[in-house]
């Protein structure tokens, strides 16, 4: 919901300095957690003797945390009217704690920073994707967000190949790794604060005072909802990328090359969600959706009934491809569904909502993976998929 003008520019290069700058940021800082994450639940259980039960608890209340901090960064960016400071104190964050992981002396250190880590992803990602959608051309959100999300994944397949080499290099030395991991961190926030410029405030918006009163939260609109509705039952579908590197071991794949099913289905979503970003802005959106669930159902069957490395490797690429189709294209529509000015509590919701369905995804995958076996948790996200397809029969003509 944007008062500029179309833009005749290249589909390509013609995105404003600022959504590359926020695309550099995340892949950055993505670099630089993802060398820390890779490495880190092994750290936990080897370097500082915490359990699997441990490591468990950790990852699950900070992820719980990001999720709920979104929601009221969001709504904050919405109230005073800014995304950029927000944004930028959640980066910052993530930037402090880095050191923390080297200099680390127990596990409640470790813990600590894990926690603020999240806080800060909380914190930025609301505010930041609601600057993407304020910066982004009318016309041009789906490339806006497909090149800010294949930059970002750039950084998730980066950092753990840069994990793998520099353990090689440093010979095991965790510490040295996690020292290395500082400078994307901090490059990142100097990025933000120096090379991203937030536009300034269409003079028509309202000033918005409670964003997350029921009222506020009923002009989000039907079609905002069922984005969500559809998103969250896409979600249960989407379970943990966990459950891929699982069946890579369940295969046979030896347990030193496990790290690369991340890295090639990384590599996958990376090359495919700027393109399918840009298709996006040329075609419906639900048709490109509905294409992109098709290919997840053709994914989970693979990786349930075609046996060995082959069908690992074939859905894997399958999985990081509907990935590329439909995460920057889900962030678009939600965009363009919303008042501007509740574009910060919009994701908010959007992210918590998703987050919760990732959360009882995961659940349910590992239930059924522990109880009757790993092809009944892939066909059961086939048949999750298969509902959210149903699901935007109905919206398919009404959304953009």
């Amino acid at each position: 919901m944007s008062d500029r003008p179309m833009t005749e520019t290249s589909p390509w290069r013609g995105l404003p300095a600022g959504i590359w700058a926020l695309g550099l940021v995340s892949m950055l800082m993505d670099i630089s957690s993802e060398m820390i994450h890779a490495l880190l639940p092994v750290y936990l259980t080897v370097g500082l003797g915490a359990t699997a039960l441990a490591v468990g608890v950790i990852e699950g209340i900070a992820e719980a945390t990001a999720a709920i901090t979104k929601v009221f960064s969001g709504a904050l960016s919405d109230r005073i009217g800014r995304r950029k400071e927000l944004a930028a104190i959640g980066y910052g964050l993530a930037a402090v704690t880095k050191p923390i992981f080297p200099l680390a002396p127990t596990l409640g250190w470790v813990v600590t920073a894990r926690f603020i880590d999240r806080v800060g992803k909380g914190i930025r990602g609301a505010p930041r994707d609601a600057l993407v959608a304020d910066l982004a051309p009318e016309g041009r959100r789906g490339a806006a967000f497909g090149l800010r999300q294949s930059l970002d994944t750039l950084g998730a397949f980066i950092g753990p190949l840069l994990a793998i080499a520099l353990m090689w290099a440093f010979a095991n030395d965790f510490q040295s790794v996690f020292w290395v991991a500082v400078t994307p961190a901090f490059a990142a926030l100097a990025l933000i604060l120096f090379a991203v410029k937030e536009p300034p405030r269409s003079e028509g918006l309202r000033k918005v005072r409670n964003p997350l009163s029921r009222a506020e939260l009923g002009l989000l609109g039907g079609m905002y909802w069922a984005v969500v509705a559809v998103a969250a039952v896409f979600t249960l579908a989407r379970f943990s990328e966990a459950f891929l590197i699982l069946r890579a071991e369940e295969v046979g794949l030896p347990l030193m090359l496990v790290p690369l099913v991340l890295v090639g289905m990384n590599a996958v979503y990376a090359a495919s969600a700027w393109p399918a970003g840009v298709l996006s802005d040329r075609m419906r959106r639900p048709m490109l959706l509905m294409a992109g669930l098709g290919l997840l159902i053709t994914a989970d069957l693979v990786l349930a009934l075609v046996p060995g490395l082959v069908g690992l490797g074939f859905g894997i690429a399958l999985w990081g491809l509907h990935m590329g189709l439909t995460q920057g294209l889900l962030s678009a529509l939600v965009a363009e569904a919303v008042p501007a000015e509740l574009r910060g509590t919009a994701y908010g919701m959007f992210n918590l909502i998703t987050g919760v369905a990732l959360l009882l995804a995961s659940v349910i995958a590992g239930g059924f993976w522990q109880w009757i076996g790993s092809e009944a948790t892939f066909l059961a996200g086939a048949g999750f998929a298969f509902v959210a397809a149903l699901g935007l029969v109905p919206l398919r003509h009404k959304l953009a």
